[in-house]
């Protein structure tokens, strides 16, 4: 890959991120270095089992955001309460990976997330054990592909950050490192 393709939030990794971690954790090797591996969005649209039109809505802003065409998750099983039955549309997902990957997270930190109302940084309880991170947004209008005028209603959505990290103290300080603006402990 040439320099050109590298997002900037690539080359502040490679360049700065790198060297902080093997010195901080004492790594011996390059290859222990946790990285980013991918970032999965998904937006959950279960009221598409009553109007279709939604998950076509939710489809075209998840696919403006990312830059990719966004895949539909299915029901795995039928919930009656939920009036869902297996098989069922209930979501739109997007797995990015590389080049996207870097320039979704360099969007979601310089941009999107300065535009959250009242924003105090973000929680650090949301990782999973395994250094991967998620994070709820509320309203996808923050991104500045997604203009008011044109959505039909405001929808979350779900931003996993996949890492190699072995553990969750790993996963905090990369991300820190990469820019993910953490509230203090």
């Amino acid at each position: 890959m040439n320099a050109n393709n590298l997002s900037r939030l690539q080359v502040h990794y490679r360049d700065a991120v790198v060297g902080a971690l093997m010195q901080e954790f004492k790594y011996k090797s390059l290859m222990q270095v946790p990285g980013v591996v991918k970032v999965t969005v998904n937006i959950g649209a279960g009221e598409a089992t009553q109007n279709p039109k939604v998950l076509e809505s939710a489809t075209a802003e998840l696919a403006r955001i990312t830059g990719q065409q966004p895949r539909i998750t299915r029901a795995k099983k039928s919930i009656a309460a939920f009036k869902l039955r297996e098989g069922n549309a209930i979501g739109v997902m997007v797995t990015l990976r590389r080049a996207r990957m870097w320039h979704f997270l360099d969007r979601l930190i310089s941009v999107a997330l300065p535009q959250v109302r009242d924003f105090r940084g973000l929680p650090r309880r949301s990782f999973d054990g395994r250094g991967n991170y998620t994070l709820g947004v509320r309203e996808q209008i923050i991104f500045p592909e997604i203009s008011y005028d044109d959505i039909d209603q405001i929808r979350g959505m779900n931003i996993t950050i996949h890492t190699t990290a072995k553990t969750d103290e790993e996963g905090l300080r990369l991300l820190e490192l990469v820019g993910l603006p953490f509230r203090k402990a």
